[in-house]
């Protein structure tokens, strides 16, 4: 139960790393601050839950080892990080909002990577060694992506004036990684499947077992959330941001679907789709 709780709490992690890397993709001073200190106060909760849910699993399993008290230092200089970041939103501190939001930034890729490699099937000088972070921090920065569109689509009912182009950048970025996951996918799949031992065996029962499962993954994923993406474009043409924005939404429900399937075969045969 401890592991499939930690596969489905990984979400609120990656939500929070990949929603700071999604915020630094419009210019900082295209936008009013206040959109930054709600987005980013956001992101911060997410990481607060997912410290909050670390922190039960450990106690509930009564076993702290050096893996899980290095993955637990790890969130919570990252948590540390973004909650100054956060407080520096409020301040005049520009060298303060630059440097707690770059380690933020660093911590929180790095706390993925350590996440990830704990979850890791073969030995360390293996591929899964890079392909593991690879693949959380792909599904992170997807997740960053539609949410930080959302939350920008709904600035444009505040800021009547803002430029439609920070809303059809965050777009082009969020297709980008979502294209980048489906390669990510499809060489995991690969380079796992031609090594030997637990990795080739977690790929052949994927395959033998959970065929459906991988095809719904990237059907009412990634690719879903590519045709709403062709939408968003579409609108933002017109331009219609709270068209858009309503199809965000729905883009942020094939994200969540496809990333809480690919967590269930990440439970299933440990593999990081």
């Amino acid at each position: 139960m401890s592991r499939f709780s930690d596969c489905f709490l990984l979400l609120f992690g990656q939500l929070a790393v990949g929603g700071v890397v999604g915020l630094a993709v419009p210019p900082f001073e295209a936008l009013d601050p206040g959109f930054y200190r709600s987005s980013a106060g956001i992101f911060l909760g997410f990481a607060l839950a997912f410290l909050a849910g670390k922190v039960a699993l450990v106690v509930r399993g009564g076993l702290l080892t050096g893996a899980s008290t290095l993955e637990l230092a790890a969130w919570t200089t990252f948590t540390v990080a973004l909650g100054l970041y956060v407080a520096s939103l409020w301040r005049e501190s520009t060298a303060l909002r630059a440097r707690s939001f770059s380690a933020a930034l660093l911590l929180g890729l790095l706390a993925l990577t350590i996440s990830a490699l704990r979850f890791r099937v073969g030995p360390w000088l293996g591929p899964a060694a890079v392909l593991y972070p690879m693949g959380f921090v792909a599904g992170a920065l997807v997740l960053g992506a539609v949410a930080t569109g959302m939350l920008l689509g709904h600035w444009y009912l505040i800021d009547l004036g803002l430029s439609i182009d920070p809303l059809r950048r965050l777009l082009r970025y969020f297709v980008t990684v979502l294209v980048v996951q489906l390669g990510v996918v499809a060489v995991t799949l690969l380079l796992v499947a031609l090594t030997s031992g637990e990795g080739a065996s977690a790929v052949a029962r994927l395959w033998q077992e959970y065929r459906p499962l991988l095809a719904m993954r990237l059907v009412l994923g990634p690719l879903a959330a590519l045709g709403v993406a062709w939408m968003i474009h579409r609108t933002l043409r017109i331009p219609q941001t709270m068209a858009a924005t309503g199809l965000f939404y729905i883009a942020i429900l094939a994200v969540l679907v496809g990333e809480m399937l690919g967590r269930l075969i990440l439970f299933r045969t440990s593999l990081p789709l």
